[in-house]
């Protein structure tokens, strides 16, 4: 999603640098197919860039914030991970101090490529916002603005990702279930009399055991907004716990639906 995201600047941007340091082969060739330019580590692309546009596994988003606040970065800070609110707030009260700006962002939908789009959600100061409106502008990301409150975007990004996500992972203890029992071809004939069933998509249960990495953090993220704000949170807690169970299929392309079921009935 970074690279992708980041090529569609390139148009609006005198330069898109990215920072290779620490990261793995698969991202620098993602990297260099987007025609992003790299530079020698993080202290360089704070002092180079006017704008940071954070996209990377919500576990890692706040001490990422650290590091450049380190830095005293003086430009626009975007957070555009899938992180709470509360997590939200706390990373502009650290970047506060020297940033220029910082926006709250929050991007829903696939990256950017073979002619799909997506939406980077926004909300902060509006004079930042609209440098990031201008940035993206004509491309395949729109940028939706939810006023300037930071926090706006997170919650947006964790109110629907809990509901999508969660739903995955029922949809496929479901199916686990239904094939224990050896039922599941007439699971998916109930689910055929539902339009738009998840219950359907068994060839997503495999996608959704190679990102559960992220998921699971995601969830956690989700669980601490809605406990914010008086909801249970254990049902979030639960799927984060289930997405645990998968911990082990990060980036396997090559798994099968049945293998991520085999590995999901394995405590």
């Amino acid at each position: 999603m970074g690279a992708a995201v980041a090529a569609c600047a390139r148009p609006n941007a005198a330069r898109v640098l990215w920072c290779p340091a620490g990261r793995s082969p698969a991202t620098a060739a993602r990297a260099e197919q987007a025609g992003l330019e790299p530079v020698a580590d993080l202290g360089d692309l704070v002092e180079q860039a006017h704008v940071i546009v954070s996209l990377c596994p919500p576990a890692a988003a706040e001490r990422l914030a650290h590091d450049v606040a380190e830095r005293q970065y003086a430009g626009i800070y975007v957070e555009a991970n899938a992180i709470s609110p509360e997590r939200m707030a706390r990373i502009a009260e650290l970047l506060g101090s020297s940033a220029r700006a910082v926006v709250d962002g929050a991007v829903i939908g696939s990256p950017p490529i073979n002619g799909k789009r997506t939406r980077l959600y926004l909300s902060g100061p509006s004079a930042a916002v609209s440098v990031l409106e201008r940035l993206f502008v004509g491309s395949a990301v729109a940028t939706p603005v939810l006023g300037d409150e930071v926090g706006r975007a997170s919650a947006l990004k964790l109110a629907y990702s809990s509901y999508q996500k969660a739903s995955r992972v029922l949809a496929a203890v479901a199916f686990g279930a239904a094939r224990a029992h050896g039922v599941d071809d007439a699971l998916l004939d109930v689910a055929g009399a539902r339009q738009g069933s998840y219950l359907l998509e068994t060839g997503y249960i495999a996608k959704t055991a190679a990102r559960a990495w992220r998921w699971g953090p995601e969830m956690d993220e989700a669980a601490d907004m809605v406990s914010g704000v008086g909801l249970p949170e254990e049902l979030l807690r639960a799927v984060s716990q289930t997405l645990a169970r998968w911990e082990g299929s990060k980036g396997l392309a090559e798994l099968t639906p049945d293998e991520a079921l085999d590995q999901l009935a394995r405590p």
